[in-house]
């Protein structure tokens, strides 16, 4: 079983910076793809960042395209996020997910991690 477990999320100012880390334990890891969403109470999860493992090819949602950076580590079975330039919309629980293998939905989910942006 992978367990994915998410750090890094905090207070900061409008225009600040946070690194979100993501480190997955457990039966040997080597996902298809990885990714970080967001959740606001009462709205639908949004996919931010994805990045696949093997290339690390990436894709962003346009709302966060030129200010975040999500990335890999293999050595460290672990995926980030450089969030840069922060907005008030921008506060959410963050979550970081991985698909397995390819045609596979994101089958491991972290429990969270809050991002919280003051102006």
């Amino acid at each position: 079983q992978v367990q994915l477990v998410e750090s890094g999320g905090g207070l900061v100012q409008t225009g600040g910076s946070l690194r979100l880390s993501c480190a997955a334990s457990g039966r040997a890891f080597s996902p298809y793809r990885m990714g970080w969403f967001r959740q606001t109470p009462g709205k639908e999860r949004e996919s931010v960042a994805t990045i696949k493992w093997s290339n690390s090819i990436t894709d962003y949602a346009d709302s966060v395209k030129g200010r975040f950076a999500i990335s890999r580590d293999n050595a460290k079975n672990s995926v980030y996020q450089q969030m840069n330039s922060l907005k008030p919309e921008d506060p959410d629980v963050y979550y970081c997910a991985a698909v397995p293998t390819f045609g596979s939905p994101y089958r491991y989910w972290g429990q969270g991690t809050q991002v919280t942006v003051s102006s």
